[in-house]
């Protein structure tokens, strides 16, 4: 565990005892709670016991002003936007997240930072973008001198803990960093009825632990500040159960149905924070790290390229308080303006020198209903496509967003099976991203191809040290190669 002091404390050395305890023995727990999900006993609905009162933008701006405002962040792993309902996606795989949009905020284009989870991830939590992180390949972390929201929180009086299950997020690679609590729950035997459609991928446990784990924390300190941080995987594993098995036997079906399980564990959280009545003293924040590929170019999956499919994401606040009717931002935003987002709603410190910002003028601005906005944010994804092969030479993948047009530069060796190639794509014409204008377009092309030699040509974390350095020991090698991750 690794973390700068501050005024909140350490946890007590028996909490921490309690708390690493259900990380070792939710087994029963979490078997229970399949069985009753299974029959149908256990129904998470969360708008029917939302204890929320009704709010407004001025509730918003008052959220500054309050000093009871807890943090959930749910990061959910390999999530595409565009298989939420509340998303336009035609299947209801979403309830939980389509009622937190309905009565919170959505943003329409998110725009992650990476297709790759550790890449992504540096950007989200310091607001700044990867060539400046220089977090681009399989060794890199992020080094101490690197501030973090964890920080921020628990310098102003928050207790702090991390559940998470995804390896390239551990506290080796800098991310534990302001929390007090960081750990991955111990594994509990897989449940009968859960399947997945890859039997060969290894990594054992199920996001039930992180659960568990989320609702022994705030048992202990659910009556204090807290934030707290649940990363999820099952949708990464495409992991499913018989109640999600709504949508039929093709891969991309079974992602659906790993959406579906996966929004209702969500909404076993939520209904504990309703039942506990810590939902109107909570700021939820919801994410992704990346979304996924179904062969729409000829790959699947992720951590390949910075395409549409692998980079939209899902962006929605809900409140303490219920927005009637919910609010839609439409312009691009960016995971990169997370947590100035969030810190600044909440009167807190800001990260340093971020390449994000606030998104309040966008939230304030959907809410009184103006249209008149400008959409000249440039978004970045960046994916080195060398990042597992110590072997390999850079091979920079960059996408930059802006308006309706999405660039991408995909750099090669300069071997002739490896050249160099572009592409343009206008969204307004073709919402799918699927025809390249490049040859169309050559002014709006030359534009953004400076924009992505500008930002390649970037130097500087706002801590001034390059990437922490971690050499990975064989276990943890294997655990990410569990993942599906090809590391050498």
């Amino acid at each position: 565990m690794s973390h700068r002091s501050g005024n909140g404390g350490a946890l007590d050395p028996s909490d921490m005892k309690i708390v690493r305890a259900l990380l070792a023995s939710v087994g029963g727990l979490i078997a229970l709670a399949a069985v009753l999900y299974l029959a149908g006993i256990l129904q998470v609905e969360v708008g029917n016991a939302d204890s929320r009162p009704a709010g407004t933008v001025y509730d918003i701006e008052s959220l500054k002003r309050r000093d009871d405002v807890n943090v959930l962040f749910i990061l959910t792993d390999t999530l595409r936007a565009h298989r939420l309902h509340s998303y336009g996606y035609e299947r209801e795989t979403s309830p939980t997240f389509d009622y937190m949009a309905g009565t919170g905020i959505r943003f329409a284009r998110q725009l992650a930072q990476s297709s790759w989870t550790k890449c992504s991830m540096a950007s989200l939590w310091t607001g700044v973008y990867p060539q400046r992180t220089g977090v681009l390949r399989s060794p890199h972390g992020a080094p101490e001198e690197a501030l973090m929201p964890a920080e921020i929180f628990r310098e102003a009086g928050f207790r702090t803990a991390g559940i998470w299950r995804n390896g390239w997020v551990a506290p080796n690679f800098g991310f534990g960093q302001g929390f007090e609590v960081y750990e991955r729950p111990l594994p509990q035997t897989r449940a009968r009825h859960l399947r997945v459609e890859n039997p060969h991928i290894k990594l054992e446990g199920t996001d039930l632990d992180a659960l568990e784990a989320s609702i022994e924390f705030l048992r202990i300190h659910g009556k204090e500040r807290w934030f707290l941080y649940v990363h999820l995987m099952d949708i990464h594993q495409y992991l499913y159960d018989a109640s999600s098995a709504l949508f039929g036997t093709t891969y991309s079906d079974i992602y659906d149905n790993s959406i579906r399980r996966t929004d209702a564990i969500i909404g076993q959280l939520l209904t504990h924070l309703v039942e506990e009545g810590l939902l109107e003293k909570t700021l939820v924040v919801m994410a992704s790290d990346h979304g996924e590929a179904f062969s729409e170019r000829g790959l699947e999956g992720h951590a390949r390229e910075v395409f549409r499919e692998s980079t939209e994401v899902p962006f929605i606040l809900g409140f303490p308080f219920r927005l009637e009717p919910g609010l839609t931002v439409e312009q691009r935003t960016r995971n990169v303006d997370i947590w100035p987002t969030v810190l600044d709603l909440l009167g807190l410190p800001p990260l340093p020198d971020t390449d994000g910002r606030s998104l309040a003028p966008e939230i304030f601005a959907a809410a009184s209903g103006r249209e008149d906005f400008d959409d000249d944010i440039v978004g970045v994804a960046h994916l080195d496509r060398g990042w597992g092969r110590e072997s390999q030479p850079s091979r920079p993948a960059v996408a930059i967003t802006l308006g309706p047009y999405r660039y991408v530069l995909q750099r090669g060796t300069g071997e002739p099976n490896d050249p160099e190639l572009e592409s343009l794509f206008d969204a307004s014409e073709d919402p799918l991203e699927r025809r390249n204008v490049i040859e169309d377009l050559p002014d709006v092309a030359a534009d953004l191809r400076d924009l992505a030699g500008e930002y390649l040509a970037t130097e500087g974390a706002p801590w001034g040290e390059g990437p922490l350095e971690v050499e990975l020991d064989e276990m943890e090698a294997n655990q990410l190669r569990a993942l599906g991750y090809a590391i050498e």
